[in-house]
């Protein structure tokens, strides 16, 4: 049974792999932990802990930076789904739940921050599997759908800058607006700088700055 995220954490910057590598575990039954332990291995994945509980899994995540991570939700002093919030929301570290429950008071909380799958108990490897593989497209997915955001919000800003520029230049020195424009790209290829920077200098200075 897996479920899927809606949104990774803004402003997140990593360069992922296309397959996860290094998933953490938090579990505090050691014979279900060196299981699953045993069935990443065998899977090609490089296992952080095993963690007993949630804070032990909070600290591990923040020291190791893993991939993924497999977090039952039924633990002491931290449980997983307090430490899925952090572990999510914090880290950016996309979260799959493990539990031997599916209560729907459960899943309702795993919905309320950013779980990318849940695992029912007994978890075997092909399930394990499927669902990081599924649980990484979409963090994929999702993330350069933040990045692309975020590109969009920088060019939007240089914009900004620029037009702040070239009206100041019409302001300072009565030309029009086209010649504005045409004199911060003059400017910029002389120098060989990109034409936000001759902007923001212009826009720094407030003059109009730009050599005929």
């Amino acid at each position: 049974m897996t479920m899927m995220a809606t949104q990774p954490r803004p402003g997140a910057a990593r360069n992922p792999p296309p397959r996860p590598q290094r998933i953490l575990i938090a579990d505090d039954e050691h014979l279900v932990a060196a299981g699953l332990r045993a069935q990443l291995i065998e899977l090609g994945y490089t296992v952080i802990g095993p963690a007993s509980d949630g804070e032990h899994a909070i600290e591990l995540a923040r020291s190791e930076h893993p991939d993924v991570a497999l977090l039952d939700i039924r633990m002491p002093h931290v449980d997983g789904l307090a430490a899925g919030e952090i572990i999510s929301g914090e880290l950016n570290v996309p979260v799959i739940m493990i539990s031997a429950f599916s209560d729907p008071d459960y899943l309702r909380a795993c919905n309320n921050f950013r779980t990318y799958g849940y695992l029912l108990k007994p978890v075997t490897a092909d399930a394990l599997r499927v669902t990081i593989e599924i649980a990484w497209g979409r963090w994929l997915d999702l993330l350069a759908q933040q990045q692309d955001v975020e590109r969009l919000k920088a060019r939007l800003e240089d914009r900004k800058i620029i037009e702040q520029a070239k009206w100041l230049m019409v302001k300072n020195r009565g030309m029009s607006e086209p010649e504005a424009m045409r004199l911060l790209q003059r400017q910029a290829r002389n120098s060989r700088s990109p034409l936000v920077d001759i902007a923001k200098a212009i826009v720094e200075s407030g003059e109009d700055g730009a050599d005929e």
